[in-house]
């Protein structure tokens, strides 16, 4: 193979990526080498040597590098989900250290374009969005922990005002730094619901088994039993004009970590989680008979998880009934409910149990290895949110019985904005009937479709399923 000079080629393709795979850049002066496309600064020519291969660059004795990591490059993994997940693991342990996206992009070495082709891709949110989130983050941890001053906190946090800190924590909370703090033993909270908040499918959504043991919802009230560090509780939210009242029913005092995971499955039920304005400004035309729609997250990963394989190729009314069957084996009874299963206890139900209550055999077994991957800890299911999108979807994907259906609609209802679970039957019969089409577009047909609605595809297929009972 012929190799071109250093530095003769298109600095331009370079940097799109277009030239990665063709040769790799060792730089002679640092021992390590790198893809075409590397966004550090480039060295002197007579300081560089170019590779045919990687195994070539690494016999020289040079290193992969750091920054475009030629190493997952070549083994075809995406290099961009470790440039993510690299730079969130640095703004999470300090997010002060970073004034805003221009910081975030000068400390992973890419332009601010793609800085937000990046964030839209693994996080889902613009880059100023996602480091507000790390900072309130950040400062109710501390919150919590201390008792050091509120205006201190968010300082400390990187909010360069006391106003900016309580504008942005209260709209990312729902509720003032100084209510937070106080949930440490609580029994009651209030989360303050957004101007126009619309409560009908909410409701809707937690009343959706009249039968369920583990959550239920009358009149504007809904019931969730749920686990905790402390004890299984029993938690109440009632809507009402002033806001959402929160009301926790347990045997025994709850402590601050119990406290943070209730009003974090609160945000969650509510769907107080993920911003709409944009979305509807956006394509105000195709919300406007549903504005103020919101997409309901179920409490936990592995509840979504749960739900995303029991709803497999069947109608929800069977799903709904075989989840319950779930619960009624394995969920921990609190009062006259059951909080939803752990990981350990479905792990522990075996494949002939859960086929006596009708599940056939291929499903159970696909439950069971998926609790049992996340009670291993090889699936950190309640930190998938957390981490980059695509790695997310790679990693659900890989387990057995998980396809793109299950790990989208997983992804979706666990918290990410940007997940249309194509392949579902109710959503292509939603754009077939909005795009007037001949017959139900296929799962490459739908993907197509719902890239319009990108970066909130999870809103957008909650906008879809719901325009469908219009219709009827």
């Amino acid at each position: 193979m012929t190799l071109p000079k250093p530095f003769s080629w298109s600095r331009e393709d370079a940097r799109a990526g277009k030239l990665n795979g063709r040769f790799l850049i060792g730089v002679l002066t640092t021992g390590i080498y790198c893809l075409p496309s590397c966004p550090a600064r480039p060295p002197k020519p007579e300081n560089v040597r170019l590779f045919a291969t990687e195994t070539a660059a690494q016999a020289a004795g040079l290193r992969a590098c750091k920054r475009c990591r030629p190493d997952l490059y070549y083994r075809g993994e995406d290099e961009n989900i470790a440039l993510f997940e690299g730079l969130a693991a640095r703004v999470v342990a300090a997010p002060e250290s970073f004034a805003d996206a221009t910081a975030l992009g000068r400390a992973c070495g890419v332009s601010l374009t793609k800085l937000g082709d990046l964030f839209r891709d693994h996080a889902h949110l613009a880059p100023a969005q996602w480091l507000r989130r790390q900072r309130v983050a950040k400062a109710a941890a501390e919150l919590l922990a201390t008792r050091g001053r509120i205006a201190e906190i968010g300082f400390g946090a990187g909010f360069e005002s006391e106003s900016v800190f309580h504008r942005q924590f209260l709209a990312q909370m729902r509720m003032t730094p100084g209510a937070w703090r106080a949930l440490d033993g609580a029994k009651t909270f209030l989360l303050q619901l957004p101007p126009g908040y619309r409560a009908r499918e909410i409701l809707a959504y937690h009343a959706r088994d009249p039968e369920g043991l583990c959550e239920k919802s009358e009149g504007n009230v809904i019931w969730k039993a749920l686990h905790t560090p402390d004890a299984p509780v029993v938690l109440e939210l009632s809507l009402e004009k002033e806001g959402a009242w929160g009301r926790v029913h347990a045997d025994r005092r709850l402590g601050r970590e119990s406290m943070a995971a209730i009003h974090a499955a609160a945000l969650r039920m509510l769907s107080l989680t993920n911003d709409v304005t944009q979305f509807e400004t956006r394509h105000a035309a195709f919300i406007a008979p549903r504005r103020g729609l919101r997409m309901p997250l179920l409490p936990t990963g592995f509840d979504a998880l749960c739900w995303g394989i029991v709803g497999q190729q069947i109608n929800i009314k069977f799903a709904v009934s075989l989840r319950r069957e779930l619960i009624e084996i394995a969920g921990e009874p609190i009062g006259r409910m059951r909080a939803h299963p752990t990981p350990d206890a479905v792990a522990n139900i075996d494949v002939a149990t859960l086929h006596s209550r009708r599940y056939s055999r291929s499903k159970a077994g696909y439950l069971i290895d998926a609790a049992r991957a996340v009670a291993a800890g090889e699936l950190d299911i309640e930190r998938l949110t957390e981490g980059s999108a695509v790695a997310a979807e790679k990693r659900l994907t890989a387990r057995r019985g998980i396809g793109t259906w299950t790990a989208r609609y997983v992804m979706m209802r666990g918290g990410f904005a940007d997940s249309a679970p194509v392949g579902d039957s109710a959503l292509a019969t939603a754009l077939q009937r909005l795009h007037k089409l001949p017959e139900r577009p296929d799962p490459d047909h739908a993907a197509r479709l719902m890239s319009a609605y990108a970066p909130h595809r999870s809103l957008a297929t909650m906008h879809l399923w719901t325009s469908l009972k219009e219709a009827s």
